[in-house]
């Protein structure tokens, strides 16, 4: 080797070197931190999960049939049903409407309805369920004219709705926007421009583009709206068989030292958000390809 390939060589080498060394320090902190993500996870989320399961099944299969199967029992999950099947439908036409409208349209106040849209998402839900209560409470500004025309709100189905659509809004409006401004306006202007009406364009072209998010949306929606507690119990009275939802229906339980009922119907709540989530794992897996394609379109 002559001496002018000496410096060349020489940094060669240590550029080989820096690069093993990188390596190797890329591979360390990527250990590190799966290590802290799984131990976090493991803490904070598998294991209180894990509890739930082993604390409702502890006291045999005979007293976890007893406390799903009791009348109140059934009646906050019909009623947590219910509230949902009216409150997901409802939000998924209207998060449709507002992110067609936000992604397509220019208009005025376009971005103050962005911003009312993420407004659940900054207020507390018990202050979400307090502003129905001071809406159309009894003392409040339509309690008079509720109650003189026989209509209650608060306290009961209604109220129970309202709450659970006010918080729940923006998770499918807020999953479209961003898929639909990024798709554009072509294709939908093509469309129309060899003739298509503006409702065919929607059902053909708009919706089958950014159906995977739609489904995320729904998913995360009706998650929620089983779940929510604050606005609901604000709402609600918690009138025991009449007005509780399932999460209510769990805190009264516990509250009153009935810890293995309680838990028995928090399992079904926890087992619900699992199928839920193995449900989106599958589609994901099982469509992974089209959800790829429409993410990059």
């Amino acid at each position: 080797m002559s001496d002018a390939t000496l410096p060349q060589f020489r940094t060669d080498t240590a550029r080989k070197r820096d690069m093993r060394r990188i390596r190797g320090e890329g591979v360390i902190v990527k250990t590190v931190l799966i290590a802290v993500s799984l131990a976090f996870l493991a803490l904070f989320l598998l294991l209180p999960l894990a509890s739930v399961f082993v604390e409702a099944g502890a006291r045999g299969w005979t007293a976890y049939k007893a406390a799903v199967t009791e009348p109140d029992a059934v009646a906050a999950i019909h009623l947590t049903l219910l509230v949902a099947g009216i409150a997901v439908p409802f939000n998924v036409v209207v998060g449709i409407a507002a992110a067609w409208a936000i992604a397509k349209f220019e208009f005025r106040g376009k971005n103050l309805l962005i911003s009312l849209i993420d407004l659940p998402f900054s207020v507390s839900p018990v202050i979400s369920g307090l502003v129905f209560v001071l809406l159309f409470g009894a003392q409040g500004y339509f309690g008079a004219w509720l109650k003189a025309n026989d209509v209650q709100i608060v306290f009961a189905l209604p109220g129970l709705v309202l709450a659970t659509v006010f918080v729940t809004f923006p998770f499918v409006a807020r999953e479209l926007i961003p898929h639909m401004q990024s798709l554009g306006s072509a294709d939908e202007e093509a469309a129309l421009t060899l003739g298509a009406s503006g409702w065919r364009t929607f059902l053909t072209i708009t919706l089958p583009n950014v159906k995977w998010s739609l489904f995320y949306g729904v998913l995360l929606c009706n998650a929620r709206a089983m779940g929510e507690f604050g606005a609901v119990a604000v709402v609600s009275g918690k009138i025991r068989g009449l007005t509780n939802t399932m999460p209510l229906h769990v805190e009264i339980l516990y509250n009153e030292y009935m810890s293995a009922a309680a838990f028995a119907v928090a399992s079904l709540l926890a087992g619900l958000a699992l199928v839920t989530l193995a449900l989106k794992t599958l589609l994901e897996w099982r469509y992974s390809d089209s959800i790829a394609a429409s993410r990059r379109h």
